[in-house]
Parts: C-alpha cells; sequence; structure tokens
C-alpha cells in the first residue's frame, strides 16, 4: 500500500503498464482532427445548450430525464460535453507526474516524453481550433448587423479573418462659420470602428445595425498622433488616413482618453504587426 504522507514512490512503474498508458495519446494523435473537431464543437454549442434550457421547456424536460438516468451517475450535459477535452488535459498532468517520479534511465523515460509531447499537441490544436470556431462564430453574428446599403457589399465572412478590436469613438467635425469671419465650430459624431486582421470598416448605428461608410485593408490605413491642442481640437484626438480605390480620406477621430488612443494607434498603424492583404 502506498503511504498517505506525501512521501516519494521508490517502486518503479511497471514498463508493460507506462508503455499501455503512453501508447494512449501517441495513438490520438493519428485522429487528432477528430478530437479537436469534436471539442470545437462542444464547446461552441455550450451558450446555445445554455439559452434551450432556459427558453425551450420541452428540450429541458429531455434533457433532464436523461440526466436522471442511473447511467449518467448525475452528471449533467455540459459536463459531458467537455468532459473529452478536461480527460486530454488532465493525461498530460498524469503522463508528467509519473515522469518525475521516474528514475532518469529508465526504459520507459524516452515513450513517456513522446506521450507528453503528443498529448501537449492534442491541446494546442484543440484550442486552436476552438478560437478558429469562435471566430468564425463572431463574424457571423457581425455580418447579420451590418448594412453594407451605401457601399459596395463585402463578404464578411473569410477563412483566416478575426475580429481584433471594436469601439465607438467621436468623429471631428471641423466647419467654418456662416459669412467668411475665419471662424470654425468644431461637431462630433458618433461613428463605430471594427478593426480586424485583415480590414478597418467604419460605420454608424441605425436602428441597431450598422451602417457601413467606408473600409480598407491595412495596408491601406494609416492612425497617426495629432497636435490637437494648437490646432483647437479635442484632446486625444488621432488622425486616421484612409487610401484606397475609391478616393483618399483623412478624419480625425476623438477618444475618451489617452490610454484608448494609444492602443487605436497601435492596433491600425502598420507597425503594429496587423498583417494581411488590401480589402
Amino acid at each position: 500500500m502506498c503511504p498517505t504522507s506525501p512521501t516519494r514512490c521508490t517502486r518503479r512503474p511497471s514498463p508493460s503498464a507506462c508503455c499501455e498508458l503512453y501508447s494512449v495519446p501517441v495513438r490520438l494523435c493519428r485522429p487528432v482532427h477528430m478530437v479537436c473537431l469534436y471539442c470545437s464543437l462542444s464547446l461552441s454549442c455550450l451558450p446555445s445548450l445554455c439559452i434551450s434550457r432556459k427558453s425551450n421547456e420541452p428540450f429541458l424536460a429531455v434533457v433532464r430525464r436523461l440526466e436522471s438516468a442511473p447511467l449518467c451517475q448525475r452528471q449533467n450535459l455540459k459536463s459531458f460535453l467537455v468532459l473529452p477535452f478536461q480527460r486530454i488535459t488532465r493525461l498530460r498532468i498524469i503522463l508528467e507526474n509519473i515522469l518525475n517520479f521516474t528514475p532518469h534511465d529508465s526504459e520507459i523515460v524516452e515513450g513517456l516524453q513522446r506521450a507528453i509531447a503528443a498529448v501537449h499537441e492534442i491541446v494546442e490544436e484543440c484550442n486552436s481550433s476552438v478560437s478558429r470556431m469562435r471566430q468564425t462564430e463572431e463574424l457571423v453574428l457581425l455580418e447579420k448587423l451590418m448594412d453594407f446599403s451605401r457601399v459596395k457589399l463585402l463578404p464578411l465572412i473569410s477563412r483566416g479573418r478575426w475580429l481584433v478590436r471594436e469601439g465607438t469613438l467621436q468623429q471631428v467635425m471641423v466647419e467654418e462659420w456662416p459669412g467668411g469671419a475665419h471662424r470654425s465650430r468644431v461637431s462630433l459624431r458618433a461613428i463605430h470602428l471594427h478593426l480586424f486582421n485583415d480590414l478597418l470598416l467604419l460605420s454608424h448605428r441605425e436602428e441597431g445595425r450598422f451602417v457601413v461608410e467606408d473600409y480598407a485593408g491595412p495596408s491601406n490605413v494609416r492612425a497617426e498622433h495629432l497636435a490637437a491642442k494648437p490646432l483647437g481640437l479635442p484632446s486625444e484626438s488621432f488622425l486616421l488616413h484612409m487610401s484606397h480605390t475609391t478616393h483618399p480620406t483623412a478624419i480625425i477621430l476623438h477618444t475618451s482618453n489617452s490610454t484608448e488612443l494609444h492602443h487605436w494607434i497601435r492596433a491600425i498603424s502598420p507597425q503594429s504587426g496587423i498583417e494581411g492583404g488590401q480589402a
């Protein structure tokens, strides 16, 4: 029997038992795409499951009846959906613990290291798959809210595209006073920015939708600091340049604070590392 105190166990693991254990993740790596697909689909359906449990009484009744079955051992449906991914991560912890308690000259060390690497590959690919799935779902929801009636239609759902940052800023409008008195007045209008890794959308809200006014790829977009006070403009403002096939534009955008100002400039400017082609 193993002692109850947390002392190191000197008993060597059976090579045959460990061989079977560390062969599991190696076998899993062969159909890794199926494992990742299951994990991404199961995790992405959790929000829909939560909504259905609250709004669909027949669905809730069926789920409760299934969950109450002795075979489920009092586990709910959500537990079964996330269980495979949880077991993969736990398997890595088990293998690492076995490796820590295994002599360095043991014949099973190489196999354990190979198994840990295999589990790590599965976990990384599952995380990437889940991330891509959520990014696609976000694009689908956004596309339903976009109105391209005033500009050329642009398919928003694209392979490899994801949302980097979004938010409502204030466009600074400078107008001359009537009568030509060499005076100007400044007004603000709300404008919403959707910055993707390969696209920048400018829009305004109208009846719950985003009416797109302009868009351009990152190679045609540039943001720069603006000396606002000497020009009589609101502080925490920056200049946004957009040059594409239609016509070059430059607008002044006002942010709520200096932190937001720097974040937007770093996100939009090419030197921030945003990659992608022209929209």
